[in-house]
């Protein structure tokens, strides 16, 4: 069977993917992945056929993917919940597809256009765990349970002697002020602190203290496991990483599905949040330490990721795709 992935050219976006398109050519399936060249690498060190559909560099419109389909002749589209086109593409071709989602179904208003409401009818992949996942979505749409498997480029990943908080505002809502702000109340803490600093520099930073580590990249899915505490924007990506890491988290929200995100984890307990209007080095300090100290929030975290292990694998996942290559 030949299966094509579609995702918008992030690594928010397209790394959830990964782990079902390997575990799709593991099971014998050809895989082929459409998506603009910002991260033709990862995919291509994997083997999974990148490509940029037309004049496509970070969305794919309808008309970008359709000679493509036509080219591929694919059994089954795979089109991640930020490429709508690609589930209309793929509709007009008479071609079996399924959304992929990225972590909780986002609210409305955050610039994507509702997967729902896109392409209706289709089944979605969806990798966050029912506790946190949206109520709505959870009653109305046909779910395919898939366990969140962080993927992450090799990195360097620091050897620390002793308790360890990551730091890291993704890569694209992070700027030097915040990072600089954060990294103070952190540099308090009795702990080690690494920073992935993501689109800022880390010259940009200054000076930093003796218990920080800066770097553009590490390789979180290694890295997460063994803090004591993530802190972070709120992003999809890592925001399931800590909860199936079974690690407390303090949220940081700065846009997009960010507070959506922060308030499901606050929902459940795994961790806690600090708004704009509320955020200062010693409010972070004082979260962290917080976050260490008591039990309850390490144990909702760790609730939550018996919750994840217990989600079907990707494997398990692909053995089922030739299944949904047979719907209209």
């Amino acid at each position: 069977m030949r299966v094509l992935f579609a995702a918008l050219a992030s690594v928010g976006h397209t790394y959830p993917l990964i782990p079902l398109a390997l575990a799709a050519r593991a099971a014998g399936h050809e895989v082929h992945f459409a998506v603009g060249e910002g991260v033709h690498a990862p995919l291509a060190a994997n083997g999974l056929r990148p490509f940029r559909p037309a004049d496509s560099f970070y969305e794919i419109y309808a008309e970008d993917l359709e000679p493509e389909l036509a080219r591929l002749e694919p059994d089954l589209v795979v089109h991640e919940w930020g490429v709508p086109g690609a589930a209309v593409a793929a509709r007009k071709a008479g071609i079996p597809g399924i959304w992929h989602g990225f972590g909780r179904m986002f609210p409305d208003g955050i610039g994507l256009e509702s997967p729902a409401k896109a392409v209706p009818g289709r089944p979605h992949v969806d990798i966050c765990p029912p506790s946190l996942q949206d109520k709505g979505f959870l009653a109305a749409e046909d779910r395919i349970e898939l366990r969140p498997v962080p993927y992450s480029e090799p990195g360097p990943s620091p050897t620390v002697d002793g308790p360890l908080v990551y730091l890291t505002l993704g890569t694209a809502f992070g700027t030097a002020d915040l990072l600089t702000t954060v990294i103070k109340g952190l540099a308090t803490l009795d702990a080690y602190v690494v920073v992935a600093t993501g689109r800022v520099r880390v010259d940009e930073l200054g000076d930093l203290p003796h218990n920080v580590t800066a770097r553009p990249w590490v390789s979180q899915a290694d890295l997460v496991p063994r803090a004591a505490v993530v802190v972070h924007h709120g992003g999809s990506g890592t925001t399931l990483g800590a909860l199936a890491a079974g690690v407390p988290q303090l949220v940081l929200p700065q846009g997009a599905d960010q507070f959506a995100n922060a308030e499901a984890i606050v929902g459940v307990g795994a961790g806690l949040r600090l708004l704009a209007d509320e955020l200062g080095a010693d409010a972070v300090a004082e979260h962290v330490r917080t976050l260490s100290a008591r039990h309850d929030h390490r144990d909702a975290a760790r609730a939550v990721a018996e919750e994840i292990a217990r989600m079907p694998s990707p494997d398990e996942v692909a053995r089922r795709l030739p299944d949904y290559a047979q719907r209209p």
